[in-house]
């Protein structure tokens, strides 16, 4: 093992011990209860089990076997949940091959951030992820259960559902995804359009055939965004079957691997000798598994925030100063959209997440160590699902990558580092996501130019007030403010001043989604400006340094005028009515900062 990722485990370890150790007493606590349903009385139960069928009914009188909970994100708007339509039925029925029951526990609300982007209803995204896991708790509360399958892929989905879940730490779940589109156009092409769009050089309806060529047909879009990034991360902790994240909707191969999740889960519970509750899977080894994965594949900038709330769900403590300590000894090994040109269907071409945790382990950065769903070890991870004639086998992942364009070994990666970085200063600590953004661009000192909302950079931009070299301030728009939306929005209006060979960066107390590009951008900036945060005294021309080398955010300003300016107020008139935001306000009241997980409620661990 890599020394860093010792000591830094090592760290998480102690940080963590009360905590952790208060968790895993309540779960213990629990498990030691036994079969749930031997606990509801005889109305209880029978309301538990009234709509199922008699043979059904009849297994669960018995205690003798498993009930296992679906929980499901379904929706067919977003297309990479509509797969899930059938996905229920089909659970029910493996799992009733093993002498069980499987029962449609609830379903989590799933928002798509591409529909909402630069739109109201982004103010309620990342508010939906504790909703989604409060979901979870409500699904899982009827104590009818002994194992859990989750059905969920995208961005603030599958981190709550991990967060709901991990109150019911002491059941065993298994995660179940539903795959990518197959390829469309090339996100390099639509990129390109974006920017002509934004010049004014391409029309809505040409801008319109790009996206839509793009986003095509079921299944989770093809970039390396959220999305694909949550499904990476789950497969690396060992907590969805080997190899399953990344085959397409609709083939054979996908329906056996659900098929199979459905028998791993029941095989998983007090049923079976195989034992092997959520709380056993997810320690501090698999959470820095995770944090390696992401950095190495140069991952979502969101799981700064959404891996930290994970952990401390699971009683686990950890910090940005984790990441960025991980991120110097961890190679980049992919080059996948935005940070290359192919997609996650080349990624999975060129050998996938077999090649890739081969290669870590093999580089002493994931512990082997851990538990999964598949038994004890990440060595299980390093093999991929055939369809057989009759049945799933399991085969050796290939050793050398298909495409060294895309995904490369340890010996000889992209870059020696994984590419995060974390940035302070006196304006404040936040992120930077250097992977994807040349080196020439890495350092900005120049003029800032201050915006209170996101829309404004258009006018700006297309009147040529923005033709220089700035830094672009877009602030009140953390999660107190205004529910920290997405800005991915700015991303052509920025990229076109960089191409125009113009120095320009983004600070913010936003975010800029998982499909963070080319432009040094310093987001989850804080305290935010919404709480007095170093953002709020910014003026239009002060010099702002961002430097994504030595991790420098810092306004350039003499210290005795800099203590004696006012903050600047923020107007809430547009932001805290309209499109549901009004119901979110305790939301906005309670919500913790970004580096703790920007929760709005105490997590397990805490309580």
């Amino acid at each position: 093992m890599h020394n860093t990722v010792l000591e830094v485990t090592q760290r998480i370890v102690e940080r963590s011990r009360n905590s952790r150790d208060g968790y895993v007493t309540r779960m213990q606590n629990l498990a030691d209860v036994g079969v749930q349903r031997q606990r509801l009385s005889c109305g209880n139960l029978a309301h538990g089990f009234a709509a199922c069928h008699d043979s059904d009914k009849q297994t669960l009188r018995l205690m003798q076997q498993a009930n296992i909970a679906i929980v499901s994100a379904y929706n067919d708007m977003l297309s990479a949940h509509q797969p899930y339509q059938h996905y229920p039925e089909r659970l029910k029925k493996a799992v009733r091959a093993m002498g069980s029951v499987a029962q449609f526990a609830g379903g989590v609300p799933a928002m798509c951030d591409g529909v909402t982007q630069g739109q109201d209803g982004m103010e309620l995204s990342l508010f939906s992820r504790d909703t989604i896991a409060m979901s979870t708790a409500i699904a899982l509360s009827h104590n009818m259960f002994d194992g859990a399958l989750c059905l969920g892929i995208c961005d603030k989905i599958v981190p709550g559902l991990m967060i709901g879940a991990l109150s019911f730490g002491h059941l065993p779940f298994v995660f179940v995804p539903a795959g990518p589109m197959l390829s469309g156009i090339a996100n390099k092409e639509k990129a390109r359009v974006r920017q002509l769009f934004a010049e004014g050089k391409a029309t809505r309806e040409e801008l319109l055939s790009v996206e839509s060529a793009s986003y095509h047909s079921p299944g989770t879009c093809t970039f390396y965004g959220t999305a694909n990034s949550n499904q990476m991360l789950i497969e690396v902790m060992g907590l969805q079957l080997p190899g399953s994240a990344f085959v397409n909707p609709e083939v054979s191969l996908r329906d056996t691997l659900t098929d199979v999740a459905a028998e791993r889960v029941v095989k998983m519970t007090r049923a079976y000798d195989g034992y092997m509750p959520l709380y056993k899977i997810v320690d501090e080894k698999s959470i820095v598994n995770a944090l390696v994965a992401l950095l190495a594949t140069g991952g979502s900038t969101n799981h700064t925030m959404h891996w930290v709330a994970i952990a401390r769900a699971a009683g686990i403590q950890i910090n940005w100063d984790d990441f960025d300590a991980l991120s110097k000894v961890t190679p980049l090994l992919t080059r996948i959209y935005p940070n290359g040109e192919a997609d996650i269907n080349h990624f999975q071409a060129a050998g996938g997440t077999a090649f890739l945790i081969r290669e870590l382990l093999q580089g002493g950065l994931l512990h082997p160590d851990v538990n999964t769903v598949m038994g004890p070890g990440l060595q299980h991870y390093t093999q991929e699902p055939f369809q057989g004639y009759d049945n799933l086998t399991w085969k050796p992942g290939p050793t050398v990558s298909g495409d060294t364009s895309v995904l490369r070994p340890v010996s000889e990666p992209f870059h020696p580092e994984g590419g995060l970085k974390v940035v302070s200063g006196n304006l404040g600590r936040g992120i930077a996501k250097i992977s994807a953004v040349q080196k020439a661009h890495r350092v900005v000192e120049a003029p800032a130019v201050v915006l209170h909302d996101q829309h404004d950079l258009q006018e700006l931009f297309e009147s040529g007030q923005l033709d220089r070299d700035c830094v672009v301030v877009v602030r009140f728009q953390g999660p107190a403010a205004i529910g920290m939306p997405e800005l991915h929005k700015l991303t052509p209006y920025l990229g076109v001043l960089q191409d125009r060979g113009f120095k320009v960066a983004l600070v913010t107390d936003g975010r800029m989604s998982g499909a963070s590009g080319k432009v040094l951008a310093a987001i989850h900036v804080y305290p935010e400006a919404a709480k007095g945060g170093p953002l709020a005294k910014v003026k239009d021309g002060d010099l702002i340094r961002v430097d994504g080398e030595k991790g420098e955010l810092s306004l350039q300003v003499d210290t005795e005028e800099w203590q004696n300016r006012e903050p600047a107020e923020f107007d809430r008139t547009h932001h805290h009515t309209g499109m549901g935001r009004e119901l979110f306000s305790t939301f906005r009241q309670t919500v913790g900062d970004p580096e703790s997980g920007a929760a709005v409620f105490l997590s397990g661990s805490d309580l």
